[in-house]
């Protein structure tokens, strides 16, 4: 009898976990489990549409793993405390370094397959460049600027450290650098919420949307820059990576272009058939020693490795997000 095996995404009730669940159900490919914290707001409401096997909370997840071990393929990891504002690092490591490497020694022990969300912010200011190197050497050189990008970097340097030393592996280990992601499912985040979602409501009523002011010389107000990335495209990759048990290694998420925060700020007016409407306001003094005013992912290595779907274009993106989404009766994929 042919046995169907379960997918397992920690933070599956999170904006990327969430839609990652959407179009795994989509292809029928599952069983889906979700481990993650539903808590007392929405969040509940990025799985409504979902037709789940099991939702599991953190505490009990290594009790759920050994209990179904054999019919578990392959754990999709995007559980993280993701705020870059966040200021418990004990909390940030437990949850985004201590986990994780449990998770990654389970699946290892097990032989299971493990595809894991890292970050950009793990190059910090990007002075070292932005090529997804994996081995120890390299990843030693970046600086994070964050406790959330020190705890997904030191998460990639205890896997490459683990691969030097020759050690047990998963059947299949894959880290994610994400660039900066938006689409639907995001709502929750708050403040953390993408710029694109922040910007619609204000663009929605006419008004002036204000942009951070530049306090870098090399960069006008609004031209800041970043690799902005359509969620799907980035579920796209990890459906890729489903389909490809034999790639491994840490790859960039991100289109491979940097776009300015003025660009995509036009492209939400645009979506909504409004004349842009732009000001600036000062940036805020405790953001400004750990701000990014450039990123972009070398995306080389993972055409390497072979996946050659092209990436959506940052309007085309926007445009989606608003008209297929944040301008509906309902907002979640």
């Amino acid at each position: 009898m042919f046995e169907i095996l379960m997918i397992i995404i920690t933070g599956g009730a999170g904006f990327i976990g969430s839609c990652l669940a959407a179009s795994l159900e989509k292809a029928e490919l599952g069983p889906i489990v979700i481990c993650d914290w539903l808590g007392q707001e929405q969040k509940w409401r990025n799985l409504a549409a979902r037709t789940l096997h099991d939702i599991v909370a953190p505490q009990n997840l290594f009790a759920f793993l050994e209990a179904n071990q054999k019919q578990i393929d392959v754990i999709f990891h995007m559980g993280a405390i993701s705020s870059t504002t966040e200021t418990d690092v004990d909390k940030i490591i437990t949850n985004n370094f201590c986990l994780s490497k449990y998770l990654f020694l389970w699946c290892s022990d097990k032989r299971k397959r493990f595809i894991y969300a890292s970050s950009a912010a793990t190059y910090g200011d990007g002075q070292q460049g932005f090529d997804d190197k994996e081995d120890l050497a390299s990843l030693k050189k970046l600086r994070p600027l964050n406790p959330y990008g020190w705890s997904k970097h030191a998460f990639d340097q205890f896997i490459s450290q683990t691969h030097e030393r020759g050690e047990k592996f998963p059947a299949q280990s894959v880290g994610l650098k994400f660039f900066n992601v938006f689409g639907p499912n995001e709502y929750h985040k708050e403040g953390q919420r993408s710029v694109v979602h922040q910007i619609f409501p204000v663009a929605q009523r006419g008004e002036a949307f204000q942009l951070f002011k530049s306090h870098n010389p090399d960069y006008a107000d609004g031209g800041q820059l970043r690799d902005f990335i359509w969620v799907q495209d980035c579920v796209d990759v990890m459906l890729w990576l489903y389909h490809h048990p034999r790639i491994n290694g840490l790859f960039n998420v991100g289109t491979g272009e940097s776009r300015s925060f003025l660009d995509l700020a036009k492209a939400v007016y645009v979506a909504l058939g409004k004349e842009p409407n732009i000001s600036f306001r000062d940036m805020p003094e405790e953001l400004r020693k750990h701000y990014q005013y450039f990123t972009q992912a070398n995306m080389q290595k993972l055409k390497a490795a072979g996946y050659s779907k092209p990436f959506t274009r940052l309007e085309d993106g926007v445009a989606a997000y608003v008209k297929e989404y944040l301008a509906t009766d309902d907002p979640y994929c």
